[in-house]
């Protein structure tokens, strides 16, 4: 988006994680003034030493506090993130995010800090709409009575509860309509995703738990939707791609030009709508529990779920231990707070170490 739009976009800091070689040519592409890497290559170089660099787990949370730059696409994977959103909003900017972990672990943190700044713009797909549905509705302060989350039921919707539970990763990281990274793609197959959603809509828009739905949508034409006490429904509907709320959030309120072409529906001929089955896909009732248990609970359905993902994808254990292990470490654990950073990242400790040990048992 900013390559396409250079005259109203620049780069002020980038950062990513270990693929050093594709941050150096973004670096000479855009010409940031930070650059940021957890970890340090074994040389930078000659051409980009000029730049400011930032290494180790920190460098996210610098990056976001770049002085020159007014917003902050953010798509950290997990709860790692979360310092680097506390610290684009303590340093006000606009938040873009895609990082739902922080919500789902720190959503009361982050929801009291991001009253005080600039207002954070969704970047999932699904929150991007409704976000996108609701933005008449908030001028004129009317609240949705219901959000209705699509998913598009991944590779395993058609499957049953017993090849589900011993599918390999290589059919965990076949999804039919997004391409996206290990975790997020593995998360889509349990459906822990959507969970993971739920609760990031919670706080994103003020809504109780228990109205917000989740819809099998396998086309992903219809990206979410809002209901309304009138009885109206409002969808955002587009081609499933990341460039239309990437764009959105960056250029928000207005609308840029995304390269992303309109839906033929002639050819799509039929959307279809399916309930999901909490019987085959047991991560969408174990986020609902978190959610109404409240404290540190989403803390530990996440942490837990990151360490059996990891699990799984190394070869560890089958797909089907995931859901029993996070049920695990939810039954487990105490209640507790998650108020501050201090308190969630005690919670999610204590979940990581309670399911290695559940793991290796």
């Amino acid at each position: 988006m900013i390559a396409r739009h250079p005259d109203r976009f620049s780069v002020a800091a980038l950062c990513a994680g270990r693929k050093a070689e594709p941050l150096f040519e973004q670096a000479r592409r855009f010409k940031p003034e930070l650059c940021g890497l957890l970890e340090e290559p074994e040389r930078i170089p000659d051409d980009l030493r000029r730049l400011n660099w930032v290494f180790g787990k920190d460098a996210a949370s610098v990056c976001a506090a770049e002085p020159t730059a007014t917003h902050v696409v953010h798509a950290v994977v997990g709860i790692a993130g979360l310092p680097a959103t506390i610290s684009a909003l303590n340093n006000g900017k606009r938040l873009l995010l895609a990082n739902k972990e922080s919500l789902v672990a720190g959503g009361e943190l982050v929801s009291r800090l991001a009253r005080s700044a600039p207002r954070i713009i969704p970047i999932d797909s699904e929150h991007s709409a409704i976000f996108q549905c609701l933005e008449d509705a908030r001028l004129k302060s009317i609240k949705p009575v219901k959000l209705i989350l699509t998913a598009s039921g991944g590779p395993f919707r058609t499957w049953d509860a017993k090849r589900i539970a011993n599918a390999s990763p290589a059919d965990a990281l076949d999804h039919p309509t997004w391409r996206m990274g290990g975790k997020i793609t593995i998360d889509s197959a349990t459906m822990m995703n959507k969970a993971l959603e739920v609760i990031e809509a919670r706080w994103l828009f003020d809504m109780p738990g228990d109205r917000i739905e989740v819809v099998i949508h396998p086309q992903s034409i219809i990206h979410s939707m809002a209901a309304f006490e009138d009885g109206a429904v409002l969808v955002q509907m587009g081609l499933p791609d990341m460039r239309v709320p990437i764009a959105y959030a960056m250029a928000y309120p207005e609308r840029l030009g995304t390269g992303v072409g309109l839906p033929s529906f002639g050819a799509i001929g039929t959307l279809t709508f399916e309930e999901p089955d909490e019987s085959r896909f047991p991560a969408l009732r174990l986020g609902r529990e978190a959610l109404r248990a409240g404290g540190a609970s989403p803390v530990t359905l996440n942490a837990s779920n990151e360490e059996a993902v990891a699990a799984f994808l190394q070869g560890r254990i089958r797909l089907g231990r995931i859901a029993q292990a996070v049920e695990s470490a939810l039954s487990a654990a105490t209640r507790g707070s998650a108020r501050s950073l201090d308190d969630i990242m005690e919670a999610d400790r204590a979940a990581r170490e309670f399911t290695r040990r559940a793991l290796l048992g």
